[in-house]
């Protein structure tokens, strides 16, 4: 029987186990995947420990991003035994999750994947691509020549933002919190990398602009660093509210919005797959005709086997990775 992680309490990732579960009867309607990777993002902690915004009913398999063969799909989804794909996986009872040998997904979440991109590119393909692609040209509007800043630039996130900054003709500045995760960020793209740690990335901005600032900030961290954005947007700027890995969620003041006419817009990309879906397939042929390019390619800070998520979850959690984390399964 395959084998998968199982959360039947909420908590740390400690307490996850590594169970056999019944993935030979695959609810009506669903593909059955055979994994080969899957990615690990920090909404998983979140999930795992109860306070993301979506809660599943427990048990369930923790992991949203998957990539391997179909099995089995219906004959109507368009799918075949044998399939190369990427899927979008929900947290839905232990038939679902990304944190598995098989798991099973809506046709309406799996993509066929080129023969060039590998299954551990394919895990760290999804998400954050599409993040990036929404934030910066639908809530952003980006435009060529423009200045764009990327807080957490060495993150699977911000990686992928920093290519998709680069690709839209943007100058890019990112931050980061060490040497080596501001190496990443210069090897990824960007045009001025900072260490937060060390520098004064408001005056660092300021200097690389001439004092007038990003016209786009796009920030997945939140707490003191969006505070600080507010230092350096430029008139007319756009601040993209992607996350708060901070751990602290900020407040906006009116005022200042108002004074130094700048905008401060939020990105939910989640409901975009509600709300509109034939956004989804848009940017998804534009984000294979940029890997097809060459002008995006995952970056993917580190892999682990299967058996050693909890591992990897916690060295996401303590923010020793860089790019994407993903798990590999082997047969």
């Amino acid at each position: 029987m395959p084998k998968a992680w199982v959360v039947r309490e909420l908590g740390s990732p400690d307490g996850l186990r590594f169970e056999d579960i019944d993935g030979t009867s695959p609810p009506d309607g669903l593909v059955r995947i055979r994994v080969q990777a899957s990615a690990v993002n920090f909404f998983d902690l979140l999930q795992i420990a109860g306070l993301y915004q979506v809660k599943p009913d427990l048990p369930f398999v923790p992991g949203a991003e998957v990539a391997g063969e179909v099995e089995a799909a219906p004959s109507s989804s368009g799918f075949r035994p044998g399939d190369r794909v990427l899927a979008m996986v929900a947290q839905d009872g232990l038939h679902r999750g990304g944190y598995a040998e098989v798991t099973h997904a809506d046709p309406d979440g799996v993509l066929k994947i080129p023969d060039s991109m590998s299954f551990v590119e394919a895990a760290a393909f999804f998400i954050n691509y599409q993040t990036g692609w929404f934030g910066l040209h639908r809530r952003a509007n980006l435009q060529p020549g423009e200045v764009v800043l990327v807080h957490g630039g060495a993150g699977g996130v911000g990686t992928a933002a920093i290519q998709l900054a680069k690709a839209a003709g943007a100058r890019v500045i990112s931050t980061a919190g060490s040497e080596a995760k501001v190496a990443v960020c210069r090897a990824m793209g960007a045009d001025v990398a900072i260490n937060y740690k060390e520098e004064d990335f408001v005056a660092l901005v300021k200097e690389a602009t001439d004092g007038r600032g990003a016209d786009v900030i796009y920030d997945p961290v939140g707490g003191d660093v969006f505070d600080r954005s507010t230092k350096c947007i430029a008139f007319e700027g756009r601040i993209v509210v992607v996350g708060f890995t901070s751990g602290r969620m900020p407040s906006v003041a009116a005022n200042h919005v108002l004074i130094k006419n700048y905008s401060v817009v939020g990105l939910h990309w989640g409901l975009y797959r509600q709300r509109a879906p034939q956004l989804i397939a848009q940017c998804t042929e534009e984000l294979l005709r940029l890997y097809a390019a060459g002008k995006i390619r995952p970056h993917v800070g580190q892999q682990a086997p299967l058996a050693e998520a909890v591992a990897l979850l916690q060295a996401v959690a303590a923010r020793q990775t860089t790019g994407k984390a993903v798990l590999t399964v082997t047969s």
